[in-house]
């Protein structure tokens, strides 16, 4: 069995935690958005959704696809997480001001 560091081990269980936890608040956004149907939640939940997925793509590129192909994704990796996350930033500063 292969030697896996704990760093590995430590991006595993915190971009599992964020799945979660993003998840759940990307969920009870949209439930936000079905009881009320204002576009601000809408927005909110996109927002949230695509934080949550660029944390998680970033993860399984890092990991995952590195350890398939024998590759250092490390640079691609961060750079996935970091875009998505600052597009899902701004699509949540976004439901902030539509009305």
């Amino acid at each position: 069995m292969p030697h896996i560091p704990s760093s590995q081990i430590g991006i595993v269980v915190s971009k599992t935690l964020i799945l979660i936890i993003g998840g759940l608040i990307t969920y009870y956004s949209y439930q936000a958005y079905r009881r009320t149907n204002a576009p601000q939640h809408k927005w909110l939940t996109y927002g949230f959704g695509v934080v949550t997925l660029g944390a998680v793509l970033g993860g399984v590129l890092d990991i995952v696809v590195s350890r398939i192909y024998a590759v250092n994704l490390i640079y691609t990796s961060v750079f996935v997480s970091s875009g998505l996350t600052a597009i899902g930033l701004g699509i949540i500063l976004y439901s902030l001001y539509v009305r």
